[in-house]
């Protein structure tokens, strides 16, 4: 098995963890710091993409084929959908959604974690201050 299948695989078996552990989660918001890690480490491994590749790998890789076409098509709709849904909450939590959309809109992912990393945290600290208050 090469090195690329391996990565390849990698994110299979965490997402399959993940899925098994948000079907089973009974908490009303998500982790911050697990939000944050994986915002960190896939920010670092698109870096060393980018550093090894460059920017233009992007857009080869997505432009090549109707394979190619087929997953920048699903990435585009899928940070739709996801932004679409936190989107109410982030707005509730006082984030300037124009930026966040912003960064989601020109790095996916890594907007999406980090955008997920700070509503977790504002809504943790919101419960936390009216907790306190009583």
């Amino acid at each position: 098995m090469t090195t690329y299948q391996l990565i390849w695989i990698a994110p299979v078996v965490g997402g399959l963890i993940a899925v098994l552990t948000i079907l089973g989660a009974k908490r009303e918001t998500g982790s911050t710091a697990i939000a944050a890690l994986l915002f960190a480490a896939f920010s670092a491994f698109t870096a060393v993409q980018i550093v090894r590749e460059g920017v233009i790998g992007f857009y080869t890789n997505h432009s090549q084929s109707l394979t190619g076409l087929q997953v920048w098509w699903d990435l585009i709709m899928c940070a739709l959908i996801a932004l679409f849904l936190i989107a109410p909450r982030a707005r509730r939590a006082g984030m300037n959604l124009p930026l966040w959309a912003l960064f989601v809109g020109t790095t996916a992912s890594i907007g999406l974690l980090a955008m997920c990393a700070r509503l977790f945290w504002l809504e943790r600290e919101a419960a936390r201050l009216a907790t306190a208050a009583h």
